[in-house]
């Protein structure tokens, strides 16, 4: 490996570092402001925002590690294992949504649509993970609440997400 090649891979690592810290960081935020809307569990997705960026910026397997090393080192420092068990599935969920999404050519979809589903998917994946945990089916009534959050907050990610991409960082090389 020639030293201009190991620089750039090195960049790429450091900068992959950063982008987990910063999902961490949101992740750990959005944790601490409560959202005053009366509905139990909802959140805006910040870490999301950087696992949209990096799946538009990177390949797929580089925003799927950081996605998981967030979900793991999230739990490890602030989490149970309920949380890590809904974090994790609605994670991997909606990452393989907005994956294949991101992937259909025809009919094409932005960013925000993308987000848009990663949002519902990962809210409904937890909900899911929520009737297995707790044996409990009438929780499912919470679906349409669901929804409508994750179409919203999955929308401001997006749009979040597509300004961030014309940042010259963020272009592919």
């Amino acid at each position: 490996m020639s030293d201009k090649s190991s620089a750039k891979y090195a960049k790429k690592i450091a900068f992959c570092g950063v982008m987990t810290a910063l999902a961490i960081v949101f992740g750990y935020v959005e944790h601490l402001i409560p959202i005053p809307i009366g509905i139990y569990g909802i959140k805006l997705g910040l870490a999301n925002l950087v696992v949209v960026v990096m799946l538009y910026s990177f390949n797929w397997y580089t925003a799927l590690s950081i996605n998981l090393l967030r979900i793991f080192i999230s739990f490890l420092l602030f989490g149970s294992a309920t949380s890590f068990l809904y974090s994790l599935i609605g994670g991997i969920l909606s990452f393989f949504i907005m994956l294949l999404i991101k992937s259909l050519k025809k009919p094409s979809f932005s960013a925000v649509g993308v987000s848009i589903c990663g949002a519902v998917i990962h809210n409904l994946g937890q909900l899911f993970a929520a009737v297995l945990l707790l044996d409990e089916l009438r929780i499912a009534f919470y679906l349409p609440v669901l929804i409508i959050v994750g179409a919203i907050t999955g929308t401001l990610i997006g749009i979040t997400a597509t300004y961030i991409l014309k940042a010259p960082i963020f272009k592919k090389t």
